[in-house]
């Protein structure tokens, strides 16, 4: 600390953001002046006592080929300075991919790449669970020239090159991304202020004692592998002189899985011989060998070539000139794997090639088993992966940066989230506010790339987490100055890491034309929908970013478009053009369509839809709801919740067929010991499995004889006379007979008649921890403050007509409470009766305003409540 010392990132090549006053910062020694010279100018400071210190110099023109010195004890001096626009690149592996990876795509750009005005700078894969960092333990600004590109990022270099090549204005690429990360690792604590779980989580990550309990359960976790040697290498399988002894055949590429070897994690030895000619002596060969699953290592006659130990990077081997011989050549790979399919990956390049001549290496090949490894349970003991940890990436690779001045942001990443894609609608805009907040600046320019269409082809409409989380991605639209870079026609179906990184780049790239550069006369966006119309069994969709209007690529219909009415049951529509924004959608067997969805797919491969700009629509769908967790009633006016009573044949005959033709669910209370309860089982297994609530009524649906009109109570059943014990016996057991239906273990109760007491007293709170909420039988509705969990109201509906119901919901609308109906019969089989026309008035109607009423199951109201009280 007696030395001037600077952060990694102010050091020779840097690119500082020009037009706007900049930060100079380091250390040295307490009270230490400090003179930093620029163009012939003196700035001076004096080192604070905690060793920092930091200049601020006026706002320079963009150019290059500046010197800066710094004078204290020591002197540095920073050579070949420019300033330009500095742009902060983020996310996971696609991010981090380099020009290296996709050398063999774009030759031509890596020989021409001469930019020394472009400057890279990639930051280590770093972690801290505890505090931010004010600095990297290395990293150095490269220029984007012969010697440098191979390792610099390649979307980063695109985006750059396009800028650069448009502008002349130097820039700046500062690139902090990790493989296989999800985003919460990004954001700052601060970010997180309002999410108590992941304060929670911060929290405890905090402490050491913690943290290494977890990483000791680990290391004691004793590992039921037996030590057994890969007989390959053993008996040197490898070496042109071995006898193949019990080899069987096997055609690459594939899987083992798919060609005989089921459920096998080991080590699996593959074995050919190819006949090379005498013009391949003397000469160095590269060696293609797709990708393989998970690592390999490659033998050709007997040497050992080279090895990759993960399966994503492509397998791009050199033979030495001399180990090659005239005639028969052996070709060994020893392949591990320890999860999944192991093997090879189809439609990858599998190849040697000299001088122009290519060798085929695709077809049968021998194999043998090396290894099995043995099933391992280490369920709940894999320690703590720090940079899957909330903040853990933003603390030491996002912080650092801060002090930077940039221009804005490139986003890549939500591969690591596909699972619970839902939960990025808040993660994605968080992120946005958080670093725009950290950088004193809420128009910063945020860039994010949608994810590409991946996986296999599915060509029925389905439901698709990867579909879900683009739509998740595209919330960043709405904050200002965001664009969202739709690469649904980038993407291989078998590679996570599709190799078209440079038209990624160039659509970054005209994202930044329009929003940063404020061009907007450049189209920067595919398509997007604007509205929709039905006119008769068709629906008109208009859209914005269409340029000059309009185009199938391909000259042929428009694919991927599907339409269903309200039961969502979803089929391919013919798709016509009909004006310069507007399409035309129908299909024969949906006469009243009422949703949209258009790419809803993994992999929607072949889609053809654009504009005029050769950009493509993003993928869409009308079906979803806009749900904000954070507000009561999810961000709607009032909840409503249709409860059904004593487990009724009416209620799976006449109920939920009307339920699900309009995408609605229920919630219906089981008396066990009903009709329909003991002999339409399967039927209720379906309705749960298709989302309604099963909930519990008890067994025999006991009510207190001793009320008013309750003389049909039989004595048995009588609830005045129940202990205690008992009813708390029958209750349960009505939940071990709904799980033995629907596999769950949350519920909720309803009171039988509303009768709360036993011979006792109150029996509901004994139960509490049984059931997240329960529901009584008074005609009131509450608010979101007022709810009382375990004695929820509600409206019992007999000969109750359409519209009065209609208005109970109005008035429910109007004042933002939750409204409970409660139906037994409808169309008959109970005394309290509703019409079946009654019923299906009502539901229309709340399908009808279903933007402003958030209609869902008891289960999911109560815990939504539950949630947000805490």
């Amino acid at each position: 600390m007696a030395q001037i010392r600077l952060p990694k990132l102010i050091s020779d090549n840097m690119v500082l953001q020009r037009d706007q006053s900049i930060k100079i910062w380091g250390w040295a020694s307490p009270k230490e002046k400090i003179t930093l010279i620029l163009n012939q100018k003196n700035f001076k400071t004096i080192t604070s006592e905690n060793g920092k210190w930091e200049i601020i110099l006026p706002a320079q023109s963009a150019g290059t080929g500046f010197q800066m010195v710094l004078k204290g004890k020591n002197e540095i001096i920073l050579k070949n300075i420019a300033f330009g626009d500095v742009w902060l690149c983020s996310g996971q592996s696609n991010m981090t991919i380099t020009m290296e990876r996709i050398k063999e795509r774009f030759p031509e750009d890596i020989s021409s790449a001469n930019f020394p005005a472009i400057r890279y700078f990639f930051v280590p894969t770093l972690t801290d669970l505890n505090t931010s960092k004010d600095d990297f333990p290395q990293g150095e600004w490269k220029t984007a020239t012969a010697n440098n590109i191979l390792s610099i990022g390649a979307i980063s270099y695109f985006f750059a090159h396009d800028l650069y090549q448009k502008y002349q204005v130097p820039i700046g690429m500062i690139n902090s991304s990790v493989g296989g990360t999800p985003i919460e690792a990004w954001i700052s604590e601060e970010g997180f202020k309002k999410m108590d779980d992941y304060q929670k989580i911060i929290s405890q990550n905090k402490d050491t004692s913690y943290v290494n309990s977890l990483n000791r359960r680990l290391a004691s976790t004793p590992s039921n592998r037996p030590i057994i040697k890969d007989l390959g290498i053993v008996e040197h399988w490898e070496s042109p002189d071995y006898q193949e002894k019990g080899w069987r055949n096997f055609n690459i590429p594939g899987y083992w899985e798919d060609q005989g070897l089921k459920d096998l994690n080991g080590v699996v030895w593959f074995r050919r011989e190819f006949e090379v000619s005498k013009n391949w002596l003397g000469k160095s060969v590269k060696l293609y060998m797709g990708r393989i699953v998970d690592a390999d290592e490659m033998y050709v006659n007997g040497k050992k070539i080279g090895n990759i130990t993960y399966q994503y990077p492509p397998r791009r081997y050199e033979i030495p000139a001399d180990l090659l011989k005239e005639g028969k050549n052996t070709f060994v790979i020893r392949v591990t794997n320890t999860i999944g399919k192991g093997g090879f990956i189809t439609d990858k390049p599998y190849y040697m090639t000299a001088n122009g001549d290519e060798i085929d290496l695709k077809g049968t090949w021998k194999y043998k088993v090396g290894e099995v490894f043995q099933p391992t349970n280490l369920s709940g003991t894999n320690g703590l992966v720090k940079q899957n940890q909330p903040t853990a990436l933003y603390n030491a690779m996002i912080a650092p940066v801060l002090p930077m001045k940039v221009k804005g942001f490139l986003w890549y990443q939500g591969e690591s989230n596909t699972a619970f894609p839902e939960k990025y609608d808040g993660f994605i805009t968080t992120l946005i506010t958080n670093w725009r907040n950290l950088w004193k600046d809420e128009k910063l320019p945020f860039f994010v790339v949608q994810l590409a269409n991946y996986q296999d082809v599915n060509y029925t409409p389905m439901e698709s987490n990867w579909a879900r989380m683009r739509e998740a991605q595209n919330k960043a639209l709405t904050l200002p100055n965001t664009a969202v870079t739709t690469t649904i026609d980038l993407g291989e179906w078998n590679d996570i890491h599709p190799l078209n990184k440079k038209d990624i780049g160039k659509r970054l790239a005209l994202s930044a034309q329009n929003i940063a550069y404020n061009e907007k006369s450049i189209v920067h966006s595919g398509p997007s929908l604007k509205s929709q119309v039905f006119e008769n069994d068709k629906v008109i969709l208009t859209f914005d970013n269409v340029g000059e209007g309009i185009v199938s690529k391909d000259g042929e219909e428009l694919r991927w478009f599907s339409i269903a009415d309200y039961d969502k049951k979803f089929v391919w529509a013919k798709a016509h053009i009909i004006g310069k924004d507007k399409i035309e959608l129908w299909n024969e067997t949906v006469k009243t369509p009422k949703y949209v969805r258009y790419a809803w797919q993994d992999n929607p491969e072949g889609l053809n839809f654009y504009n005029s700009a050769n950009l493509p629509a993003s993928p869409f769908r009308t079906d979803s709801e806009n749900l904000d967790d954070a507000k009561s009633w999810k961000g709607k006016k009032c909840s409503v919740v249709l409860t059904y009573d004593d487990a009724l044949n009416v209620h799976l005959d006449n109920v939920i067929p009307v339920l699900d033709s309009l995408n609605l669910k229920g919630t219906f209370y089981l008396t066990a010991s009903s009709d329909a309860g003991t002999k339409r089982i399967i039927d209720w297994r379906k309705a749960a499995s298709n989302g309604h609530e099963l909930g519990n009524h008890t067994l025999y649906h006991p009510c207190d004889a001793t009320r008013e009109g309750m003389s049909w109570v039989k004595p048995e059943y009588d609830l005045s006379k129940y202990s205690l014990r008992k009813i708390q016996d029958e209750i349960k057991m009505c939940n071990t007979y709904l799980n033995a239906i629907d596999g769950k273990n949350k519920r909720t109760f309803a009171f039988t008649c509303g009768h709360k007491k036993v011979i006792e007293g109150e029996f509901i709170q004994s139960l509490a921890s049984e059931f997240i909420a329960a529901r009584a039988v008074r005609s009131q509705m509450h608010s979101f403050e007022e709810q009382n969990l375990l004695d929820m109201d509600c409206y019992s509906m007999e000969g109750t007509s359409g519209e009065k119901m209609i208005e109970l919901v109005k008035e429910a609308q109007k004042s933002g409470k939750l409204l409970v109906f409660l139906f037994h019969g409808v169309g008959g089989e109970h005394g309290l009766n509703v019409s079946k026309e009654a019923h299906s008035q009502l539901v229309h109607y709340l399908k009808e305003h279903e933007s402003e009423i958030y209609i869902d199951t008891m289960l999911n109201i109560a815990e939504h409540i539950e949630r947000l009280k805490k």
